[in-house]
């Protein structure tokens, strides 16, 4: 048993507060605030004041540490996986981008075993069914419209956890009902399509809005494109970019006033380039150059992901955005665990997966704890 006292941890109702926690084995077995309780068993961690928030979790990611989960290598996704781990991220997505139908496959088959082991919690299809016009960095050629064949052999793994498709794009709208009943999550993203459009898509199933304000049309007074139905629409969670170069932060400030923590989800949709440096980088086989920490196509200039990780995220929603630190962590945790349905994590209780991230004042992380492990 590991007893950590001398902490701050934030509760089920949002109070960060003095207190201890308790881990047997992988699990949270009690917590509370106060005086921590006397357990000879126990081993006696003093965290000296550290801040202890729920382990995060992500979405959206394509990498980090100079691995990518588009390479169809597993040991190159573990390393990106690791790479976000020590910086909070104790579950995510390994997320892919469109291709064609063979190197989809292929980079799936390189994910499984990550999934099988618990690293990722699953895989997240950002594509290939995207709009053309808002394609970003996805490669334009292996934009298509989805094909019933194609669609049942990406899924027949099983360990599909997400899908981010255009409603516009042919086959579309009734693919949603077929990913559902898979066990997929569908994100509407990579869109230019109206308002009624995207109705159709939320009435059919789907429930994540990819990366809001990016890859699809401004936020317009006359035309209010997919941004407004998706972000006013209670049904539907936004995934937000805190990188502060996707989204301006006034604009995150907005996004979280109207949807509000529970209906937020703060993802990297990072890269390789994720603490591995600026320089020369690969996004599938689209070249990628980052610099200043921005990863940008060579070839247009389009931002190419990020190289954001969750605790800088943490960091710019309460420093930069004014997000108070209660809010900023179900961001992170409990409304991405919601989406994906994980009941066992996101919150700090006894009973929960023993995720936690430890932080100083500052919010720098000084530890992370995976299943009841520091994490090295």
């Amino acid at each position: 048993m590991r007893l950590l006292t001398n902490l701050q941890w934030l509760d089920v109702d949002g109070a960060l507060a003095d207190g201890w926690i308790l881990i047997e084995q992988d699990r949270i077995s009690d917590c509370g605030h106060g005086a921590a309780p006397q357990l000879a068993e126990a081993t006696v961690e003093s965290l000296e004041g550290a801040i202890v928030l729920p382990g995060f979790i992500d979405l959206h990611c394509h990498g980090g540490g100079g691995g990518s989960y588009l390479s169809g290598s597993t040991e190159e996704a573990r390393q990106a996986a690791l790479t976000h781990r020590r910086h909070g991220t104790t579950t995510s997505l390994g997320s892919l981008a469109s291709a064609s139908h063979g190197d989809l496959l292929r980079h799936i088959e390189g994910l499984l075993p990550l999934v099988a082991d618990g690293t990722l919690v699953g895989i997240h299809l950002e594509g290939p069914w995207l709009a053309p016009a808002y394609c970003g960095a996805h490669d334009p050629a292996a934009l298509r419209g989805v094909a019933d064949d194609e669609l049942a052999e990406l899924l027949s793994s099983g360990q599909i956890a997400m899908v981010t498709m255009a409603p516009e794009v042919d086959g579309a709208l009734s693919a949603i009902p077929k990913i559902i009943a898979a066990g997929a999550v569908v994100a509407v993203g990579h869109t230019g399509a109206d308002p009624a459009v995207i109705t159709q898509a939320i009435d059919a199933g789907a429930r994540v809005a990819t990366h809001l304000f990016n890859a699809m049309p401004p936020l317009h007074h006359r035309q209010p494109g997919p941004v407004a139905t998706l972000l006013l629409d209670q049904r539907v969670t936004i995934e937000l970019i805190a990188d502060l170069e996707h989204v301006a932060p006034t604009m995150l400030e907005m996004a979280v006033r109207i949807a509000g923590p529970d209906r937020v989800a703060l993802v990297t949709d990072a890269i390789a380039a994720a603490d591995d440096g600026d320089g020369d980088h690969r996004l599938g086989k689209m070249d990628v150059v980052v610099s200043g920490g921005v990863a940008r196509l060579r070839d247009g200039g389009a931002l190419a992901g990020s190289t954001l990780t969750q605790d800088v995220a943490l960091r710019h929603l309460v420093e930069v955005v004014g997000v108070d630190v209660s809010a900023a962590s179900t961001m992170l945790s409990a409304t991405p665990a919601h989406v994906l349905g994980l009941t066992d994590r996101g919150q700090i209780a006894p009973g929960l997966r023993a995720d936690l991230v430890v932080l100083t004042p500052g919010l720098e992380v000084i530890d992370v704890i995976r299943a009841g492990a520091s994490v090295s």
